[in-house]
């Protein structure tokens, strides 16, 4: 007798979002990221439902978005690429073409600018210049980088539905001002389609819309940083941020703004990053939320079981990822939390009809363990991201989507379900208790307990004290909202996202600027001179050293301590621990320093790795770039693999030597010096005076003579910890550190 397949409801869950990008409410986008996906992503993805009978898609979609899609597509706002995009190549300043060139490549290489022969050239011949000239390009090759960059970002389906732009695109160079103008007059009627396509869908009960708090911040610190300063162990955390009244406040205006702009209010709150815990539960049952999701590794910590797989990812037990709960009063569901990352990381890498097919295959198997589950409903959330991967994939990702939707939407045995549907048939288990934590290894410490983010964090209480008080003060200033606007608006999770470690956007400097810009703007609407400590970027906070050398000394160098004090002399950079655990780093400090002939390191090891024992089971290997500040010699790029395409700007410096020491089962097993040569390439030079030794510390001395620095010269340098040559971190991450040949 044949078992009976029980039939397995997918809820597939899109999150949209972007932040502010404006510095006032009328200025110009600092970054075209909204303008952008709006062309690729948030459209198209909802029309699928368009072209299957049964599909049905749920979409969390946060209110600042649809704020800014409103400025570009009604009220004709720009950014600063867009308003470069329709000003004539004569009319160019200097700033504006080292601008254009810095800044107009920002596509994926393999899927948007390789399959464009002109875009390729152009892009080739940036990158194998050998000089910074702006003057690489001719005025017509500086309109067609504008044109092409603009039209690589496109969504392929637009060319069918747009014959202007079809034909645009076949043009492939020579544009002209007109061209460049009517690629955005396109850009803008694709983003004007965008709500009424939404509430159209919505209206047709084909797709559901849910929201996170308007201006995406982090609810379980804005409710009880408290309960996070229990886990962390540093000072660095404000006392108390009193912002549990913001959290409430920033949800009912989400609820309320997506009321207006689609016409439903939602049911469900997506918490910004998955971040919950039972004081986000609490709140969303006092506004009258019925649900909201979490993560896997949530449902584990909360019910105390662990969803064991096997090498390929495949869950051994889905019975209780499966199913709907309720806790106190409030549904919560639980998104399964490997699909996201083969969606989003792995996929990509090959063909779109094959990774479709195994998920599709993924999702059988799952439903395959079912046949002993005592119940008959099982639901299986694919809750993501649903913009930012599809620039990696061929064609936007349209064949995937479209193969995995159509797999679905053919097996009788499978259905894609609105999640509130879904919950009102659904009986939900009880949850009698909930962990706290996000979809990120189950804790906070992407936005907060990290030197640089809790720096942020204390800049944004010691403004709202000042803005609390003024409001104490002056109950019925008109501008109060406005200054409070601002404030939630610098309470976004993005700031913190990408402050400090391990996250680099390539424009840490803009999020910076723009978080410190909003916090002036609340001292500008109170009537009050900002403080200057807001003047000063953040970044630069945690980029020196702790200490510079005192001056010249010769540590003996034999791995340790004993009997050895010259080191205290010695100059000191800290390396942060990493975001998720302590074994993320080899190292917790590099100390440096100098006599007359020689340059000396010495790192630490992590002392929880070495309490652990844990040191001899790793490899780890440590870069360090050197240059001569005043005597320019043949340079060349430093050589690690970037695990994302956004790089640092200390990334793209060029030095003139590397060294690197590796470490092996707790010994040295490689100390080797590396010479640049012309042409951007690199020789092996000889280290046989270089002396390094291992025991309790790593001990390095480097001759000034081996590395190029005369008396009286300047050495620069930095570090990139780069495991089998793929680069886990660098320090600093925004300026060289330096030291003086005596």
């Amino acid at each position: 007798m044949i078992n009976q397949v029980k039939k397995l409801s997918i809820a597939f869950y899109w999150h949209m979002h972007q932040p502010v990008y404006q510095l006032s409410p009328t200025g110009d986008f600092l970054m075209p990221w909204v303008r952008l996906h709006a062309i690729k992503d948030y459209l198209d993805m909802v029309e699928f439902v368009g072209k299957f009978k049964n599909l049905k898609l749920n979409f969390n979609i946060v209110p600042v978005l649809l704020d800014a899609l409103i400025d570009y597509g009604e009220n004709g706002f720009h950014d600063i690429h867009s308003r470069l995009t329709v000003k004539d190549v004569e009319d160019l300043t200097d700033d504006d073409k080292e601008f254009i060139i810095n800044n107009f490549f920002d596509a994926n290489f393999h899927s948007m600018i390789l399959p464009n022969e002109e875009y390729n050239r152009l892009y080739q011949k940036f990158q194998t210049s050998t000089t910074e000239d702006i003057n690489i390009f001719s005025q017509q090759e500086y309109s067609d980088l504008m044109a092409l960059f603009n039209l690589a970002w496109f969504d392929p389906s637009y060319k069918n539905i747009y014959p202007e732009l079809k034909k645009l695109i076949r043009k492939k160079k020579n544009y002209t001002l007109e061209d460049r103008i009517k690629i955005i007059e396109i850009q803008r009627d694709i983003i004007r389609k965008i709500i009424p396509t939404y509430r159209k869908y919505i209206q047709n009960g084909k797709i559901e819309i849910t929201t996170s708090p308007y201006y995406h911040p982090i609810l379980p610190i804005l409710l009880d940083i408290n309960s996070i300063k229990k886990t962390s162990k540093t000072d660095d955390l404000p006392v108390n941020l009193k912002m549990s009244l913001d959290a409430k406040v920033q949800t009912e205006m989400a609820l309320n703004r997506i009321e207006e702009l689609l016409g439903v209010r939602p049911k469900g709150i997506w918490p910004s990053e998955q971040c919950i815990d039972s004081n986000v539960m609490n709140m969303l049952k006092q506004i009258g939320v019925d649900w909201t999701i979490a993560d896997e590794g949530i449902l584990s910590d909360s019910i105390k079981f662990e969803f064991a797989r096997d090498f390929r990812g495949y869950i051994e037990d889905p019975y209780h990822l499966l199913k709907t709960y309720d806790y106190k009063g409030t549904k919560i569901i639980f998104r399964d939390a490997i699909i996201p990352n083969l969606i989003g990381f792995e996929y990509p890498n090959h063909s779109s009809e094959a990774t479709a097919n195994d998920l599709y295959d993924r999702i059988k198997t799952i439903q395959s363990k079912l046949l002993s589950s005592p119940d008959e409903n099982h639901l299986l959330t694919i809750a993501m991201d649903g913009e930012n991967c599809w620039e990696n994939y061929k064609e936007d990702g349209n064949a995937f989507l479209s193969t995995i939707y159509s797999l679905i939407e053919n097996d009788p045995t499978l259905e894609t379900v609105l999640i509130s549907d879904y919950l009102e048939r659904d009986i939900q288990k009880p949850l009698n208790k909930i962990a706290s934590g996000s979809w990120v290894n189950r804790n906070f410490k992407l936005w907060i307990d990290e030197p640089l983010k809790d720096l942020a964090w204390n800049y944004l209480k010691q403004v709202r004290d000042d803005l609390s008080k003024f409001v104490k003060e002056n109950p019925l200033n008109p501008n109060i909202e406005a200054a409070r606007k601002e404030l939630f608006i610098c309470e976004g999770s993005d700031w913190f996202w990408w402050y400090g470690e391990p996250n680099d956007s390539g424009r840490d400097n803009i999020f910076d600027y723009i978080f410190r810009e909003h916090l002036k703007n609340i001292y500008k609407y109170m009537g009050k001179q900002e403080p200057d400590y807001l003047d000063i970027p953040l970044l630069s906070a945690i980029a020196k050293p702790s200490r510079y050398p005192k001056g010249e000394f010769t540590p003996k160098l034999e791995g340790n301590d004993i009997d050895d004090d010259s080191w205290l002399n010695a100059g000191c950079i800290k390396i942060p621990d990493g975001p998720v655990l302590k074994e993320n780093k080899f190292y917790d400090k590099i100390c440096f320093g100098y006599d007359k002939d020689f340059f000396y390191l010495r790192l630490y090891l992590n002392e929880y790795l070495k309490k652990e024992k844990l040191v001899t089971k790793q490899v780890n290997q440590m870069y360090v770039y050197m240059r001569n500040k005043e005597r320019k010699q043949s340079l060349s790029p430093i050589r690690i693999i970037q695990k994302t395409e956004n790089i640092l700007p200390i990334s793209k410096e060029k030095f003139h030597n590397e060294l690197q020491i590796s470490i092996y089962d707790g010994e040295i097993n490689l100390v080797r010096l590396v010479k640049a040569i012309p042409n951007n390439l690199w020789t092996i030079a000889s280290s046989k005076n270089i002396k390094a030794v291992y025991e309790k510390y790593v001990d390095v001395s480097i001759p000034f003579d081996e590395i190029g620095i005369n008396k009286g010269e300047t050495l620069e340098f930095m570090f990139v910890n780069a495991n089998f040559g793929i680069k886990e971190y660098e320090v600093p991450n925004e300026m060289l550190l330096t030291i003086k040949r005596i």
